[in-house]
């Protein structure tokens, strides 16, 4: 079992930066890879960055490279969303997931079992 607690999150404008975090406990934290993916209003829930359990491999959706940094402290069991450049069609309510049965980083939604509670990030123009 993984739990995963995140905050941050809020209302922005366009060109703002915010940070995003991911608090685990359950299980080994370096063990696992962490992914953030986000849903907006009236879409499926998209893949937005992910990272190995070492912090070592990092991916990205096409939409956020360059603007979007994810990294792992993993003395802290925390993994964090550091978004810049923000832009309105960022908007979407954004969930971490643990994927508990492999240290290696994918943006594939379906190997992720654990999930946050999610938080809304608005991004006005």
């Amino acid at each position: 079992q993984v739990q995963l607690v995140q905050s941050g999150g809020g209302l922005v404008q366009a060109g703002a930066s915010l940070r995003l975090s991911c608090a685990a406990s359950g299980r080994t934290f370096s063990s696992y890879a962490v992914g953030w993916f986000r849903q907006a209003p009236g879409n499926e829930r998209e893949s937005v960055a992910a990272i190995s359990g070492s912090g070592h491999t990092t991916y990205y959706a096409d939409s956020v490279k360059g603007r979007f940094a994810i990294s792992r402290d993993n003395a802290k069991n925390t993994v964090y969303l550091q978004m810049k450049s923000l832009k309105p069609e960022d908007t979407a309510v954004y969930f971490c997931a643990a994927d508990p049965d492999s240290e290696i980083a994918t943006l594939h939604i379906a190997a992720y079992d654990y999930w946050g509670q999610g938080t809304q990030v608005t991004v006005s123009s």
